[in-house]
């Protein structure tokens, strides 16, 4: 009884963190767009500055690679970095838009940035979505924390039976004569 009771409450706090996922996989994507704006922001300022001197974004990233000056170096992989960077998390976000609602969780899993993660992880407040994706989650969670309790408890309770089942076959102990009397 005590194990089912455990079980329960345990499947119940999985079901809790469980929905967790889907809420921090939503303000995960809104911390991307934003990342994306500013990328945006950034490549279109480099990109005007290469179109100004009559070059194009490749070719004033090479020339800044190639570039004797270290600082300028350094400036030409952070707009390399950038436009990449730029076009990984744009398909990121049409992927995690586009997706099915669980799918999503699995394309957040598999193609997450860890800089916006870490950002979003910093940021995050707990809440409890009402999406169906949200319910889906925290069912499955749910059902692994009560499977997970009764999967780790069953040695435990196996153990016990067959002790009891031990104690129950041993032949009752004999009876002590009453204090006081005497068998001669």
């Amino acid at each position: 009884m005590l194990v089912r009771r455990l079980a329960l409450a345990i499947g119940l706090v999985f079901a809790l963190l469980g929905v967790q996922g889907p809420e921090f996989a939503q303000q995960y994507r809104q911390r991307l767009a934003g990342a994306i704006d500013e990328l945006q922001r950034v490549v279109a300022e480099f990109d005007a500055e290469a179109g100004s001197h009559s070059l194009s974004p490749a070719e004033a990233v090479a020339r800044l690679q190639t570039n004797a000056d270290p600082l300028a170096r350094e400036r030409g992989d952070a707009a390399a970095a950038n436009q990449s960077r730029l076009g990984r998390l744009s398909q990121a976000l049409v992927d995690l838009r586009d997706g099915a609602s669980v799918g999503r969780l699995w394309t957040f899993l598999a193609d997450f940035d860890p800089e916006t993660a870490s950002q979003t992880l910093k940021d995050y407040e707990p809440a409890a979505p009402t999406t169906g994706e949200a319910f889906i989650v925290g069912a499955v969670t749910g059902v692994l924390g009560w499977a997970l309790t009764h999967l780790t408890a069953w040695p435990v309770r196996r153990g016990l039976r067959r002790r009891r089942e031990r104690l129950a076959a041993l032949p009752p102990p004999p009876l002590l004569p009453p204090a006081g009397s005497r068998e001669a």
